[in-house]
């Protein structure tokens, strides 16, 4: 199933959709590209937070990944 979890940390999402990767970088999290850091932060940090972190607009990343064919989950449980 194609279902992405804002609240479950990046590196997790990364590692049950390996393609959604490309994806992630493109939207700004430029450090998921290197591998040190998807097994660090990655490991603590979840989609939403690190676009807070980023300065990412969620909406965004959202539909990114609704037009990629992605459904969301926890998606009406993230403060924006």
């Amino acid at each position: 199933m194609n279902t992405i979890d804002l609240s479950i940390p990046v590196a997790e999402v990364v590692d049950q959709h390996p393609e959604v990767l490309d994806l992630l970088v493109e939207l700004g999290f430029t450090p998921l590209a290197n591998p040190l850091m998807r097994q660090t932060l990655g490991r603590t940090v979840s989609i939403a937070q690190g676009a807070k972190m980023k300065g990412i607009d969620l909406n965004q990343i959202v539909n990114s990944l609704k037009w990629n064919g992605y459904d969301i989950k926890g998606e009406a449980n993230v403060r924006r």
